[in-house]
């Protein structure tokens, strides 16, 4: 693969990391402004998705000519239900217990679970650099997470919080392991697009059990989140993180996605008003440093 596509592969998934470490401030400001649920602005997100999803679905089901068996269906389906379902809910419900800052440093954890998932199951290697990479990386998040956690500890429900984002790092990497062995079989766009599809009518089912037409009061404000989460936090990231992979692997995927943190981090202060430490500065340029590491020619495809 020339330099040029691999360079290509790590400008889009850089991007596509940003714009999903926004995810966290738009559910943060959602809960605080507008009062919402977790399954209702679950569902309000996949339901302002679903048409770019369709039209998605529409396209690539002529552009990438790809006949699946039923185990291949099952499996787009599967891992959907698990990278925007499972994991989607188990985060939103941690982000009322903990905050934004922390949420994405225990989040960040995935790279690990998807290296691992790809070495036991699917016997791929990490390269020397990829190696060390990883390393840097987690020892700025260890600085950054041991100071949340002197600040955060005493909170009503952290633990709790803590848990339910760590579960959705391993969910999270089950979805980005299987994403890097499908993508090249099925196709980035159509790969995302059935994938979400499985996530949407996935919530459409919990929502379904948890809530009555009759419970439904969407104010201007939610629809507003709701659209801001579909298109900046969902619809553009996890086409550009699918795209980015099928350039550079699973693995330098996960890496150069470090940035997502440092975004988050950054983010919270402006928008939130969550404070800024030494431990999250010094952690943060551990992270920083850890992706610029990251050597293209001598790490595995993936």
């Amino acid at each position: 693969m020339p330099d040029s596509s691999k360079w290509v592969g790590v400008f889009i998934t850089f991007l596509g990391a940003i714009l999903f470490s926004t995810k966290a401030i738009l559910v943060k400001l959602a809960f605080r402004d507008v009062h919402i649920d977790v399954v209702s602005l679950l569902a309000l997100r996949m339901f302002c998705s679903l048409p770019f999803f369709l039209l998605a679905a529409w396209w690539s089901s002529g552009a990438e000519k790809v006949s699946l068996n039923f185990r291949e269906w099952l499996t787009v389906a599967t891992l959907g239900l698990m990278g925007y379902y499972v994991s989607s809910w188990f985060d939103f419900m941690g982000l009322q217990f903990i905050s934004a800052g922390l949420e994405r440093l225990i989040l960040f954890l995935y790279p690990s679970f998807t290296a691992l998932i790809n070495y036991f199951l699917f016997k791929q290697a990490l390269g020397k650099r990829q190696r060390w990479a990883l390393l840097l990386t987690y020892i700025g998040l260890a600085v950054a997470y041991y100071s949340e956690i002197n600040l955060d500890a005493a909170k009503p429900d952290f633990l709790l919080g803590s848990f339910l984002i760590f579960c959705c790092s391993i969910t999270y990497a089950i979805y980005m392991a299987g994403t890097g062995r499908m993508v090249p079989k099925v196709g980035a766009t159509r790969f995302t697009a059935y994938a979400m599809l499985s996530a949407t009518m996935g919530i459409f089912i919990h929502f379904a059990f948890r809530h009555t037409l009759q419970d439904i009061h969407l104010s201007g404000g939610m629809w507003q989140y709701g659209i801001l989460l579909a298109i900046i936090s969902t619809v553009l990231p996890s086409f550009l993180i699918s795209a980015g992979m099928k350039r550079i692997g699973s693995n330098n995927a996960a890496i150069v996605s470090g940035i997502g943190p440092v975004s988050t981090i950054i983010q919270a202060n402006i928008f939130l008003g969550e404070k800024m430490h030494a431990g999250q500065i010094i952690g943060t340029m551990l992270v920083v440093a850890g992706v610029l590491l990251i050597g293209w020619k001598s790490s595995p495809a993936g």
